[in-house]
């Protein structure tokens, strides 16, 4: 034991001049370290080519499939562009959208979205109910920030007390409607855009689920009773097949990065 002791001291000098090294190497390869401390990469990656962000309503998990903005989600997954990014969140998560959307944008991981990094932004926002409304609150957001939003997409949109979710901001270039007119709970009949030279209003779109019924599962007694046109709105097959249709037609092709562009065309090349 005596004899390891005195061995133990010249053991640990390689790994301290390895680990000096190695710190040195990251430092002077891409490397920095943030004011908190913690490493950040500034590497420069590739954005989605395709930003959707889905807002369930009420109390409503993201993640609960019986509801119309996560069964979209779900079900263009499947067939979207690889590096598309689809994600749903509860309503109060607003803030949460954002930061993932900056997240994606920012390139180049300094904290800072350049106007190269904004003008890449190819963002759609749809929601149900108070998130509809929450979707309208993301987009004025990333107005401020000067983030362009391709297509606004609201189902029976209904506002908390202190939102405003009739009136598109300018930085949206198209925005839709989808309500109906029922119940205790019904949606906005009609949406304005702030400016109409730069943000197309594609519809205010009603559905009279009194005249047309559709059926809806696993859904609670008191939405059957109370919110019944609410809830159909939710679960309305055609709308949401209208809802996916839009979505789609606005998707770009996935992002090709430079270094995938020149190997594909060497490989297409008979000379090579």
């Amino acid at each position: 034991m005596r004899r390891l002791a005195q061995f133990r001291p010249s053991l640990f000098r390689p790994s301290l001049v390895t680990l000096l090294v190695t710190l040195t190497i990251l430092g002077v390869t891409g490397f920095s370290r943030a004011a908190d401390g913690a490493a950040v990469s500034h590497e420069t990656t590739t954005p989605p080519s395709n930003i959707v962000i889905g807002f369930v309503g009420g109390f409503v998990s993201h993640d609960n499939r019986h509801h119309g903005p996560v069964q979209l989600a779900e079900q263009m997954r499947r067939s979207v562009p690889k590096d598309t990014y689809i994600q749903v969140f509860e309503n109060r998560r607003r803030k949460k959208a954002h930061d993932a959307i900056v997240r994606l944008l920012d390139t180049d991981h300094d904290g800072i979205l350049s106007a190269e990094e904004k003008a890449r932004a190819r963002i759609i926002l749809y929601g149900h109910s108070w998130g509809a409304s929450a979707a309208v609150l993301l987009a004025r957001e990333l107005r401020r920030e000067g983030v362009p939003v391709l297509l606004t997409v609201q189902v029976d949109s209904v506002a908390k007390a202190w939102q405003e979710d009739s009136v598109i901001p300018d930085n949206v270039a198209e925005a839709v409607n989808f309500y109906q007119p029922h119940g205790i709970i019904h949606g906005r009949p009609r949406i304005t855009a702030a400016d109409p030279a730069k943000t197309e209003i594609l519809g205010n779109y009603r559905t009279d689920y009194k005249k047309n019924p559709v059926v809806c599962k696993d859904y609670f007694w008191a939405e059957r009773v109370f919110t019944s046109g609410h809830m159909q709105s939710e679960c309305d097959p055609h709308v949401w097949s209208q809802i996916e249709s839009l979505v789609r037609q606005r998707l770009a092709p996935p992002t090709i990065s430079p270094s995938t562009s020149a190997k594909a065309s060497v490989e297409a090349d008979p000379r090579h």
